[in-house]
Formats: C-alpha cells, sequence, structure tokens
C-alpha cells in the first residue's frame, strides 16, 4: 500500500507514528498531514528529507505545519504494475492477523418473515465481515435465533398475525413453528440476499445444554446477582450501566439478557473470537448498556462492538410504501427484492451509515440509467468487459505504462490504488458506506478516462483498463454485488 510506504518515511524523520490523509483539494496533493504543527516540529525538516525521493513529484508546506505530498507519475504507475501483477489478490492486508472475529446480524425474531427493517443488518454485516476477511482476519457470520422466552410463546398463541402464519397454523405444530418459519421464511430470504452464515445458533440450544443456567450460577459465585422482589438481579450497575438488570423474573423464567449473557460466553470461551460485533436495529439500544456489563463481568470488555442501524423507510414519489400483501402494516424483504432485486437493495442498503435513517427511493431504484448509483457503476464493469474482449492485446507490457501521462489517465491509477486503504480503514472504523462510494468514484473516473482517452490498440491504456476491471469486481464482490459481462 502507498500510503503505508509513505507513512514510513515521515516515522524514520520525525520518529513518530503518522497517519496520512487525502485533502479535500486535489490541488494540496495526494495525500497531507499536519504531524509537524502537533509535534511543533519544523515541516522543512521533513520535506528537506523526503523532497528527492523517487516517489514524489514533490513536497510542499502548506500554512503553519501542514505538508502536502504530490505522488510522482513513476510511482503512480509501479503501484498500477502491482495491481495488474496481483490480481484478485490487490487488496488483501495482514492487519487482522488471523484473528477470529464474529459478525452477528439480522437476528430478527422468527415470528413471520424478514422484513425490509428488520433486514437492514444483511447487507452491512454481510459486506463487513467481507472486509474482514479481505484484511487478514478470521470472519465468521452468525444468526442468532431467539427461539426461546415470551415471543415465543406469543408465536404459538396465535397473538402474532399475518396471512402466513395463518396458512402455518393448519401444517405445523405449534411447538415447532419458529424452527419451521427459520426453514421456510427466513433461510431462503437470507440466500436471496446473497448471504451465508457460518453459524445459526438457536437460543432454545443453550438453554437445553444448559448454559444459561451455568452463566447464572457462575455470576452468583462472582456475587454479581442478588434478589429483590421474588426477582434475580444482575449487578450490571457495577459495571458502568445506569441500573441493574433482571436476569430471572418472578416465575422463574429467564430474561432475554440472561441469554444473551449465556451467548457471548460462549462466544468468547467455547468459540475462542478475538472479537464479536452484533450489528443490531436502533430499537435496541436499551439492550446494549447490560450486555456489554455481562461481557466485562466474564472478563471481556473491549471484546464486543454492537452496531446500531436506523430505520428503514420506502418511498415511492416520495410517498411512504406500504407494500405488503400479508400484513399491510410492514414491508417483507422478499417482497423487495423482487420488485428491485438484490443487487439493488444490497447497494442501496450499504449507501448510508449506521446512524442515518434509510430513505429507499423506489422510482431510483428501477431506472436504468446512470440515475441509479448501481446501474452506473455496474455499466462501466460491462463497458470495461466489452472494451477488453474486442482488444486483440491479452497480456499487456508494464514496461509501457510509463506512457501513461494523460491526466485523466493519472488521476484513474490514483483512485484504483486508493483500493487496499479503502479496505484497511473499513476493518478499522465499520464504516461499510466507504465500499459504495469509492464504486462510484473509481467508475466515474473511468468513464471520464475512457471519454478523453482512446483505447483500443493502446497497450498501456489496455493494461490501465484491466487493473480499473480488477479493483472495480473486487469492490463489488466485497459488497456481494454482480459484475455484469453486459447491460
Amino acid at each position: 500500500m502507498i500510503r503505508k510506504k509513505i507513512e514510513k518515511l515521515i516515522e524514520k524523520v520525525v520518529k513518530k507514528g503518522v497517519h496520512l490523509e487525502h485533502p479535500a483539494n486535489a490541488e494540496f496533493g495526494d495525500y497531507s498531514t499536519n504531524l509537524a504543527l502537533i509535534a511543533k516540529i519544523d515541516p522543512e525538516k521533513i520535506v528537506s528529507k523526503l523532497k528527492d525521493n523517487p516517489l514524489f513529484e514533490k513536497v510542499t508546506v502548506a500554512g503553519p505545519g501542514f505538508i502536502n505530498f504530490f505522488l510522482s507519475r513513476k510511482a503512480l504507475q509501479k503501484e498500477l504494475a502491482e495491481v495488474l501483477k496481483q490480481g484478485n489478490n490487490y487488496g488483501q492486508l495482514r492487519i487482522g492477523k488471523n484473528k477470529k472475529v464474529q459478525v452477528e446480524f439480522i437476528s430478527a425474531n422468527p415470528t413471520g418473515p424478514l422484513t425490509v427493517a428488520n433486514a437492514r443488518g444483511g447487507p452491512f454485516g454481510d459486506v463487513l465481515a467481507n472486509v474482514l476477511k479481505k484484511a487478514g482476519y478470521q470472519a465468521e457470520k452468525a444468526y442468532y435465533v431467539n427461539d426461546a422466552g415470551q415471543q415465543i410463546i406469543d408465536l404459538g398463541q396465535g397473538k402474532y398475525k399475518s396471512e402466513y402464519l395463518d396458512n402455518l397454523k393448519n401444517k405445523i405444530n405449534q411447538k415447532n413453528l419458529a424452527r419451521y418459519i427459520i426453514k421456510d421464511s427466513i433461510k431462503p430470504t437470507t440466500k436471496r440476499l446473497g448471504i451465508e452464515y457460518d453459524e445459526w445458533i438457536f437460543e432454545s440450544d443453550l438453554y437445553k445444554s444448559g448454559q444459561v443456567e451455568k452463566t447464572l450460577k457462575c455470576l452468583r459465585k462472582k456475587d454479581l446477582i442478588y434478589s429483590k422482589d421474588k426477582a434475580e438481579w444482575f449487578k450490571s450497575s457495577k459495571f458502568g450501566d445506569q441500573r441493574d438488570r433482571v436476569v430471572v423474573k418472578k416465575d422463574g423464567r429467564k430474561t432475554y439478557l440472561a441469554g444473551d449473557i449465556a451467548l457471548h460466553r460462549y462466544k468468547f470461551e467455547d468459540k475462542k473470537f478475538d472479537q464479536v460485533i452484533n450489528v443490531w436495529g436502533a430499537d435496541h439500544h436499551g439492550d446494549v448498556p447490560g450486555l456489554m456489563a455481562g461481557v466485562e463481568a466474564f472478563g471481556h470488555k473491549n471484546k464486543l462492538k454492537i452496531i446500531l442501524l436506523q430505520f428503514v423507510t420506502i418511498l415511492e414519489k416520495g410517498v411512504k410504501q406500504k407494500m405488503s400483501k400479508r400484513a399491510g402494516t410492514y414491508v417483507e424483504m422478499d417482497e423487495l427484492l423482487d420488485k428491485v432485486g438484490p443487487d439493488v437493495v444490497r447497494f442501496f442498503f450499504l449507501q448510508k451509515t449506521a446512524d442515518t435513517h434509510l430513505n429507499f427511493d423506489l422510482k431510483i431504484a428501477k431506472e436504468q440509467s446512470a440515475k441509479n448509483p448501481v446501474y452506473y457503476v455496474q455499466y462501466a464493469h460491462a463497458r470495461i468487459h466489452s472494451i477488453l474482449a474486442k482488444s486483440k492485446i491479452q497480456n499487456p507490457n508494464y514496461s509501457e505504462l510509463k506512457s501513461l501521462t494523460h491526466p485523466a489517465e493519472s488521476n484513474l491509477i490514483r483512485k484504483i490504488i486508493e483500493f487496499p486503504e479503502v479496505i484497511e480503514e473499513t476493518a478499522r472504523d465499520y464504516q461499510v458506506q466507504r465500499l459504495p462510494y469509492y464504486s462510484l468514484e473509481l467508475a466515474n473516473a473511468f468513464h471520464r478516462f475512457y471519454e478523453r482517452c482512446p483505447v483500443l490498440g493502446n497497450p498501456s491504456r489496455i493494461a490501465l483498463t484491466k487493473a480499473t476491471q480488477i479493483v472495480l469486481k473486487n469492490t463489488l464482490n466485497l459488497m456481494g454485488i454482480s459484475a455484469p459481462k453486459k447491460m
């Protein structure tokens, strides 16, 4: 990764860690840092040591302590050759150091089909796990099935209403409804979304195996449970929670928290995960402090990250839609998939940050034009495939890359070689919306290059086109979106 090379060069000079940023304005170079200002170092000292390095066209001081780095054409072309050499392995990092990470996502209660609201976490969690694998982690995907407790009792008693459940009542024993719904509805929908889980964990199995009771016994031995009002309370306030939490109700039934703490003991102590990331809906924000306290009580502080996703609204011509035929009050994921397909659903769901409400515009989603961001990116890949198919140059010579000097060529190379940075940053902060935006920027840079630079018959530009295909396809694969050969 070219940014890492530059950071190491700077660190040798200043003997301090540094993280480079891309300036908002391209006039200020490819990378910049305010390290000199923060560390109170003369920026000219850094510039004098680095200005003659072949990586740079120039290194300049801007303002009080800012240093801007402009990459040389030779450095850009060398990194482009690396893309062509590594192919699909380009962007594979080792920052994860093979640590075990589990991403648990969706995990909707098995009381009916998946809705758009509770399935927003599907693309998010799936892509996050894909990125973590690319960054060098052992990443697994998990779905936790809450098939014990009050919601399952209510399901058996017919308190959940929908045409789907009405049709099941005459077919399935009430005790088996939850597992049947997982098999008949939820698993097929997640498969349509392109998600393949490594593990389906059933809450009922945690109870059958005695893990929930063992967890409570352990908390009692730690003097972290006390009795009050005929119930048992976990001393979660000891670990930063605003209040203690009930784990066993007056009637002897365990709460969700008891099962959740047992689940995470299983994850950390049986499965040996170094990190667990739970992707939940925003309506579960009240459950976060209790579980965090439970995880800390067993010595796993800072190993659990909980990401809360905001809600989804389906819009058509600016009007909120209720598309469900079965209930009329919510939108089923299968219905949305029927209307626009999994590629569009995944791309649109990935575009917003977790803490942002998602407005899904059906009109744009159905567009077969550049107005639809998915179409725009996929069209770029299809155009590239067509160009390469027409070209008679099958194995471009890397030495010919030195002729790539047009501004549109250089800009495209710059965007291509950002790919490892996108992987690294997303693996560190879990901001998966970075990928769809990067794919749009890469597609735009390619379209601009193609419009300005004749490609066919030019070996260096064919090589640049091939490199673009490699990275664009890698990005689409990480997002779980198809890379079409024609549109």
